[in-house]
């Protein structure tokens, strides 16, 4: 992994290494279902911040990693001491936005696609990036029999999550650029862009009823389980081969009211960031292991061991690739130019990094002035 993306937090990785390993929720990428509140209320000590509590929303989902691992081994709560941390968990990005917009959220982790979407929709007045989470971990895997180079995608069905979703725009993207047409709205054209609950997707897959799926891991390793083929590794269509699949975002009220909470939380996301890049065995074997606790079944190997290495953990919230998304889901007319600027304030997070040591990250100029 770049050294660039890695924390170098010694003494949070000291603190770390000595938690109790991952108990929490790993499950794969969904879409389209409710918010469910995590039972689990971790026991806060210590001096209390401005805020008695700090509601904390994320995917039960292997590019949600920080989030899962953080809230599970208590490390976001160690940095909150006597704030309460309350989790919950989300399966779909409208749910998540749906919840900070009401005020049942405050921070939450999310994809590039809904937080423009929102950001767009409030005219920049709900949320802000704080942080980035996770890179990569998206693939297009393709029945083999079916598929067998790029250019025989032509007059296939392939799925995406959900109509304007981060995976979506990719293929809409790629598949504009081959000079093929597609009706953003249907789906249909060229290609057959086939909306499907990533939770389904497999077995839509196995019965045949497409040709492939452009999707983030672990479906992606699941699919290949089940005899697809890696076709395209979206990280190859990106500089640098690295894009942000999850950020951090947080309610602009709570930033303006309760802004030691927010550090405090980006102090425990960026230790916990730091511990799984050092420990990325043990971090893996947790998540199966919190998998098989909370769903009770665990990942076969043949799915986890490909998929968790393609996910890179990172602070970094890779500002510029979230504007060439944007930039994308123009170009597929899914929205209209969006202004972006503001949508980023990674004044606490650098603050966090400069306090140990580590070089800034950027806002691509959309940060708040």
């Amino acid at each position: 992994m770049p050294a660039t993306t890695r924390t170098t937090l010694r003494r949070g990785l000291a603190a770390a290494a000595a938690l109790p390993l991952l108990i929490g929720a790993l499950a794969s990428c969904g879409y389209g279902s409710d918010a469910k509140n995590d039972e689990k209320k971790v026991a806060a000590e210590g001096k209390k911040l401005s805020a008695d509590t700090v509601r904390l929303g994320y995917f039960p989902n292997l590019t949600h990693a920080t989030a899962l691992i953080g809230v599970q081994d208590g490390l976001i709560q160690k940095e909150l001491g006597g704030t309460t941390l309350k989790p919950q968990t989300f399966n779909a990005g409208p749910s998540e936005i749906e919840a900070l917009n009401g005020g049942s959220l405050d921070i939450g982790f999310i994809g590039p696609s809904p937080s423009i979407n929102a950001y767009v929709k409030s005219k920049g007045s709900n949320l802000r990036i704080i942080s980035g989470s996770a890179s990569g971990g998206v693939k297009l895997v393709v029945n083999p029999d079916k598929i067998k180079t790029l250019d025989d995608l032509k007059g296939k069905r392939i799925a995406t999550p959900q109509k304007g979703n981060t995976q979506d725009v990719a293929l809409l993207n790629w598949i504009a650029e081959k000079g093929w047409k597609v009706d953003p709205e249907s789906g249909k054209g060229d290609v057959s862009v086939v909306r499907t609950d990533n939770k389904v997707t497999p077995d839509a897959f196995k019965s045949g009823s497409i040709d492939g799926a452009w999707v983030p891991e672990p479906t992606a390793s699941k699919l290949v389980s089940q005899g697809g083929k890696v076709l395209l590794d979206e990280t190859s269509l990106w500089p640098d081969k690295k894009f942000v699949i999850t950020n951090i975002i947080v309610s602009q009220k709570f930033l303006t009211e309760h802004p030691d909470v927010v550090e405090a939380v980006l102090t425990g996301t960026v230790k916990t960031n730091e511990w799984i890049n050092a420990n990325p065995d043990k971090a893996k074997a947790s998540a199966n292991a919190a998998l098989k606790s909370l769903g009770g079944k665990a990942l076969a190997a043949k799915v986890i061991d490909p998929a968790w290495p393609s996910i890179t953990i990172t602070n970094d919230p890779l500002a510029a690739t979230l504007k060439t998304q944007s930039e994308w889901a123009v170009k597929a007319q899914l929205i209209k130019q969006p202004e972006l600027s503001g949508i980023y304030d990674l004044k606490l997070l650098n603050k966090v990094l400069k306090a140990a040591g580590e070089p800034e990250v950027s806002d691509a100029g959309l940060g708040v002035k």
